[in-house]
């Protein structure tokens, strides 16, 4: 059968542009796969570490000698105790959302009886019941034993948000900031201040009604970065398979209008 296609061969400026495209669409679709590869380690190390962690016995919250030691790979999620008062008047409520709704963090300076303060995320409360006043009799006094999680500062701000010291609205828990605003580590309230918060845990029943509440720590992280890698690698072969399909064409079309320019095959 006669080829009977009457289109003409592309420009050669056109077709070079084109397999330009082409193929810079085809390497970065490749290159954010492999990116998506990276970040599945990543998240799978971070699981298992996470898991290897709340097995383990808690430990002794780190005193001031450890701090500079400390590092989110190696420490952060550790289970941890301490043995101190809370400052209840120093509380900051930080903004939060969690499986109960909307409402707030209240963060609580714990003065350790080995002579430092560590901020500590005594749990969540809903807007009605972020004043102190309504949680009257549940604030705990004198000396406390706390077991909990062993999180690091989070500087600057929330996404999109940055913290207004100024107006007291708090979108990230920045322990430094929060200590600066609140006194904490000054000459009226001395002593270290720890890098680090502790995010109580829950009492284990389960059956805890008390604000603050305690243990909603977000310990179960989301993993599709498999999924995302082999949907850019697909993205990728349809690219590279439309660029064959081009190049093909276009050998065709050269071929029937008799240029005598081959094009090769390989893009």
């Amino acid at each position: 059968m006669a080829d009977t296609d009457l289109r003409s061969p592309r420009r050669r400026g056109a077709w070079v542009a084109l397999l330009l495209v082409g193929a810079l669409a085809f390497a970065g679709l490749v290159g954010l796969g492999v990116w998506q590869l990276q970040r599945l380690a990543w998240k799978q190390d971070l699981i298992e570490r996470v898991e290897q962690r709340l097995r383990a016995a808690p430990t002794a919250a780190p005193a001031p000698a450890d701090w500079a030691r400390l590092g989110k790979a190696a420490d952060e999620y550790r289970r941890v105790r301490l043995r101190g008062r809370f400052a209840h008047e120093l509380e900051t409520l930080v903004q939060a959302s969690t499986v109960l709704g909307s409402g707030y963090w209240v963060l609580t300076p714990l003065y350790v009886d080995e002579g430092f303060w560590v901020l500590v995320n005594r749990g969540f409360v809903p807007p009605q019941q972020r004043e102190p006043a309504s949680r009257a009799g549940q604030e705990a006094a004198g000396v406390q034993e706390v077991a909990g999680l062993l999180r690091f500062s989070e500087p600057e701000g929330g996404l999109l948000r940055r913290n207004d010291v100024s107006a007291g609205r708090w979108y990230s828990r920045d322990v430094a900031a929060i200590a600066t605003a609140r006194g904490i580590g000054g000459s009226q309230r001395p002593g270290p201040v720890a890098p680090y918060f502790v995010d109580a845990a829950a009492d284990g029943t389960g059956l805890s009604t008390a604000w603050p509440r305690p243990g909603l720590t977000v310990l179960h992280f989301s993993n599709n970065h498999l999924v995302y890698a082999l949907t850019w690698f697909a993205l990728a072969a349809m690219v590279a398979g439309a660029v064959g399909y081009l190049v093909l064409d276009e050998h065709r079309l050269r071929r029937n209008a008799g240029d005598p320019t081959r094009v090769h095959r390989r893009v």
